[in-house]
């Protein structure tokens, strides 16, 4: 158990044998699911907006000097891409997703609505974990910059992060003004 919550380490989605799964990208799963998909579509999760909220001690920082990553925080909507597994493949893309995305229990993996541009369809989201100690969605932009602008990890720096996003984003024609403008200001000096 991570934090007092349930035991985030095994998949616990209530899904129907044999059905495919759509899931839902808001980062790099956007752009590298890493997973096989029959379909890929723009869609919007409504209630939940993409937020540098979660404190990174590996990828993006360490203990001393955390960065930040994405995490889907409640209100507004998000927009991203959404993707349709085949019924064969749920089961295995379950287990790959909880290896990627679940490494510290920071996300509360739901089944959620999200409209695609023919309606809606349910989709596993990936949604921050208010509860957990790696959540930190109260900084203000001044903090939050002066993170992502010191923050180096395993995978790099934290400032590469969020460049890297936003050229995601921009290339699949997704706007997102708060991250666009913290890219803006992160290559400022500080």
């Amino acid at each position: 158990m991570a934090d007092g919550h349930h035991d985030w380490k095994t998949p616990n989605l209530p899904l129907i044998p044999g059905e495919p799964l759509w899931v839902f990208g808001y980062g790099s799963l956007m752009w590298n699911p890493g997973f096989p998909h029959l379909e890929r579509q723009p869609a919007v999760l409504h209630g939940y907006h993409r937020r540098f909220c979660v404190l990174s001690h590996r990828y993006r920082g360490t203990p001393e000097r955390p960065g930040l990553v994405l995490g889907l925080d409640r209100g507004g909507s998000c927009r991203g891409m959404a993707f349709k597994v085949a019924p064969e493949h749920v089961q295995a893309v379950i287990a790959y997703l909880w290896d990627r995305e679940m490494v510290t229990g920071v996300y509360r993996p739901s089944l959620k609505q999200i409209r695609l541009p023919d309606g809606p369809v349910t989709a596993c989201c990936f949604l921050a974990d208010r509860r957990h100690r790696q959540y930190c969605g109260a900084l203000d932009v001044e903090e939050t910059l002066a993170m992502i602008r010191t923050g180096i990890g395993s995978s790099g720096p934290n400032r590469d992060y969020l460049l890297n996003t936003v050229e995601h984003l921009r290339e699949l024609g997704i706007r997102d003004g708060a991250l666009f403008a913290l890219a803006e200001r992160v290559a400022e000096p500080a």
